[in-house]
């Protein structure tokens, strides 16, 4: 009989990254649709975004440690700032903390499937350089993740609105010009893709 002593531990360091990747969202966004958050005001907030999130983590008898300890690392990181008003003591995101709350809604993204497709494909073309080759990995690592089917090296195409996402990509990677969003009545010999995405009983 073999034991394997490590994936129990395994498991514990996964939903650490994860809770750490949570709290850090949370509390970026919620300082960012604040539009600065008084320091006074970060417990109660944070209490309540993070009993929907992460339940399990209000329960922790750490909780006030780890949200300081986050709060420390964030500072430390250059992504919040805190600032001295008449009104008392706010936190603020810096340019570099809205790219990483970016980046974090980008690795949880998800497109809502509607209940009918409305025939139409949405289709993803980008020129990007091969001196920026990492980051045209990243944006296929992405696609992929989500859901797209490449049609060829740098056309991606899938049947819903992903509207969201696009914005995010242009916003995070800065490649606005760079990337084109189209939406296509049809696309050539679409048999395949439409066996791909389950869409056989529209046609």
């Amino acid at each position: 009989m073999i034991y394997n002593c490590g994936m129990g531990q395994m498991e514990k360091e996964s939903k650490k990254r994860t809770r750490k990747a949570n709290l850090q969202k949370a509390i970026l966004a919620t300082i960012f649709t604040l539009g600065g958050l008084s320091v006074a005001l970060i417990a109660p907030k944070m209490t309540k975004v993070l009993s929907m999130i992460e339940p399990e983590f209000m329960k922790s008898k750490y909780k006030k440690y780890t949200f300081n300890k986050s709060f420390s690392r964030l500072k430390n990181s250059g992504l919040i700032v805190f600032k001295k008003t008449e009104k008392g003591n706010f936190a603020h995101l810096t340019a570099k903390g809205e790219v990483k709350l970016r980046q974090l809604e980008l690795n949880d993204y998800t497109t809502k499937k509607p209940k009918y497709w409305d025939k139409k494909w949405r289709i993803l073309a980008f020129d990007i350089k091969e001196e920026r080759k990492s980051m045209r990995n990243k944006i296929r690592h992405t696609l992929r993740r989500i859901g797209f089917v490449r049609l060829q090296d740098s056309v991606w195409v899938y049947p819903y609105d992903c509207e969201d996402l696009i914005m995010l990509l242009k916003a995070d990677f800065r490649i606005g010009k760079d990337l084109l969003y189209i939406i296509a009545d049809s696309i050539e010999n679409d048999k395949n893709l439409r066996k791909t995405f389950d869409l056989q009983r529209y046609f």
